[in-house]
């Protein structure tokens, strides 16, 4: 099965370790049910490269021109504060 990019889930099973040691020496396989792609088989290292650059930093959330969540601002309420008095 060296080779192959795609892995029926039965086979994936059936083989893990071949499907692990194919996802190190040749990179992402897919695992499909049904004839679906599913899952992915990723070696650790591309997968945190791949969490790390999918992470903003500070500095692109602060430039960004969107807001990145909604934020509700409650209505103002009828009481007035009162002045303050300095004596």
């Amino acid at each position: 099965m060296s080779g192959r990019k795609e892995w029926p889930v039965q086979d994936a099973k059936a083989r893990f370790s071949e499907l692990v040691e194919a996802s190190l020496e040749e990179g992402p396989q897919v695992v499909t049910k049904r004839g679906v792609a599913t899952v992915v088989v990723v070696p650790m290292e591309q997968w945190r490269r791949m969490v790390q650059s999918a992470r903003p930093t500070l500095k692109s959330l602060l430039l960004g021109g969107e807001p990145r969540v909604e934020l509700t601002v409650p209505p103002r309420g009828r009481r007035r504060r009162s002045p303050v008095v300095f004596t």
